[in-house]
């Protein structure tokens, strides 16, 4: 049976309830299932914000059921991270981020199942601090090269689904290596270098998909077992109105 996927991406503070109930909507018409794919706040990559971001609520009302944090929602003081994501409802993903001791911060994957289907999602990031960096020694936290992060639970995953998503916020380029690299994944839910595609890239089996940035459009992806996807579109989300932007 076919699975609606809804996706968006980089809202950068740009959501609003006008656009989450719109998701939300979208989501009970095609009793599909929602992601979001990082930089969905608006404080910078070095900023601290002073009490929860209201995007965390509105993704709720959206009925995200998970993400990846993207490089505005990280921060090399642990304090300062576990800011960025407090209210955070949904369940974060990231395979490449540890503590300095090598333990993750967040859970690498997920699993699921959605009607028929047993699915796996799992996330990773843009690199912020790694080992080689000078600056590593400040920072509570050290990135993993993600194509080699999301490699390793990719074929962890792939015997225990029928769909496997990797949610990235790593950008285009390195979203069709790890394309190339690792055809274990189904489907790629991309973000970061705002990448307009009006239609997924299909490289091998596995299909890239991304809508911009800034609340642009909401990504409706349909797939099915043995085929990938056989529809796709790219849905304008409404402006916020005078009363909604209060």
């Amino acid at each position: 049976m076919p699975l609606t996927i809804l996706q968006t991406n980089d809202f950068h503070g740009c959501l609003t309830l006008e656009m989450a109930e719109q998701i939300r909507d979208l989501v009970d018409e095609s009793q599909g299932i929602y992601f979001d794919s990082g930089d969905c706040i608006k404080t910078g990559n070095l900023g601290i914000p002073l009490k929860a971001d209201p995007v965390w609520e509105l993704l709720e009302i959206a009925d995200c059921r998970a993400g990846v944090p993207g490089n505005r929602e990280s921060h090399i003081l642990k304090s300062a991270f576990e800011a960025k994501i407090a209210g955070c409802r949904h369940p974060l993903l990231c395979a490449n981020m540890r503590y300095r001791n090598g333990a993750y911060v967040l859970p690498r994957s997920n699993q699921t199942w959605y009607g028929e289907n047993d699915i796996g999602v799992f996330g990773v990031m843009v690199p912020m601090v790694t080992a080689k960096m000078k600056t590593q020694a400040a920072s509570a936290f050290l990135w993993d090269p993600p194509i080699e992060a999301a490699i390793e639970v990719a074929k962890e995953l792939r015997p225990k689904c029928d769909l496997l998503i990797a949610l990235t916020h790593i950008g285009i380029a390195q979203d069709r290596e790890l394309a190339a690299k690792c055809p274990e994944i189904d489907i790629i839910l991309g973000g970061h270098s705002h990448t307009v595609l009006e239609q997924p890239e299909r490289i091998g089996n596995t299909w890239i998909c991304q809508g911009g940035s800034h609340g642009r459009y909401v990504g409706r992806y349909v797939w099915e077992k043995g085929e990938g996807i056989i529809e796709a579109s790219l849905i304008p989300l409404k402006p916020a109105t005078a009363k909604s932007a209060k």
